[in-house]
């Protein structure tokens, strides 16, 4: 019997993609073995305002983001299908697109905990494994969790790394420096786009 292929999903506004989302894909990707790993820009999330740049522009960010590293693809699936970006269609039409395929679902630890309020949660346990990322010094508590989502979750370790979207978007606000905090290709990006604002 042929071993399916095991894909992780990363998933989010990327507004912008940053140094932790890197390290939080490729630590997943290490502990579990993934042989690829799809960086899946939303189009419009549940519950977070508008991203502050444009789909497309985000996208790009990614790809500039990944280049370096072959396991790491864009995936523009929830981009091209317009409005709210429920998890649960978008595993929906890559399961009927790759049905030999296993999915894992990569997620933040601050996020396990919001899992019971996901759309289509009793769907979404039946299609994929949701691997929850836990920061040095923070320990989950899968038992609070309802017995059929801890059974779809496993956890992976991550290294300690203090970088959010939204801090990088408020120092650029501030006029202060984001070097370092995103890639290089993503920051040149930026610059040559005019994204956020920003300028050399």
């Amino acid at each position: 019997m042929t071993a399916r292929k095991k894909v992780g999903i990363m998933g989010g506004a990327f507004d912008p993609i940053h140094t932790g989302h890197l390290l939080a894909a490729e630590a997943a990707r290490d502990q579990y073995e993934l042989e690829e790993v799809w960086f899946m820009p939303s189009h419009q999330p549940p519950h977070k305002a508008k991203a502050g740049v444009s789909g497309e522009q985000r996208l790009e960010m990614v790809k500039a983001a990944i280049q370096s590293n072959p396991a790491f693809q864009p995936l523009d699936i929830e981009l091209r299908r317009g409005g709210i970006s429920y998890t649960v269609d978008t595993m929906k039409q890559l399961l009927a697109e790759h049905p030999a395929y296993e999915f894992y679902f990569i997620i933040g630890a601050d996020m396990v905990n919001y899992l019971p309020k996901w759309e289509g949660i009793d769907e979404l346990v039946q299609m994929i494994t949701f691997i929850g990322l836990q920061r040095p010094g923070s320990m989950l508590e899968l038992d609070s969790l309802p017995e059929f989502i801890q059974d779809g979750v496993v956890l992976a370790e991550m290294p300690l790394v203090d970088i959010s979207s939204s801090l990088i978007r408020s120092r650029l606000r501030q006029g202060k420096s984001i070097r370092y905090l995103v890639p290089d290709a993503v920051y040149d990006l930026m610059i040559r786009s005019g994204a956020y604002g920003i300028h050399p």
